[in-house]
């Protein structure tokens, strides 16, 4: 069941592309604890991961840490087309601690 779903917007050329971010609510899974599942819509290769956690509050937030790592390592934010609300502004996920030198705008301020 998807429980939250974001656009983030792509700019290419004259377009804009969006690109959907998709979380689903985290499941007990049999071998490995909580799973949450996440689909990025990349224009050129989706990612659909499962990260797990001990419990379904510790996947939810390694979904959405690796959410914001997928995010500002790739080649869309690192060639300033990406945003959300406004360009420069970061995008509003959570990263780990040794990625929060990349973060911008109000990520920057915030996480």
């Amino acid at each position: 069941m998807m429980i939250a779903h974001r656009t983030l917007m792509l700019r290419d050329g004259d377009r804009t592309i969006p690109v959907a971010i998709t979380i689903f609510a985290p499941e007990k899974t049999e071998a490995r604890g909580w799973g949450c599942r996440y689909v990025v819509a990349w224009p050129d290769k989706p990612s659909d991961r499962t990260m797990f956690g001990f419990d379904s509050v510790q996947a939810l937030l390694h979904s959405l840490q690796t959410i914001g790592a997928e995010i500002y390592s790739s080649s869309y934010h690192k060639s300033g087309r990406l945003f959300w609300d406004k360009p420069g502004d970061g995008y509003g996920f959570p990263v780990v601690q040794t990625l929060r030198d990349l973060l911008v705008g109000s990520d920057a301020q915030y996480f």
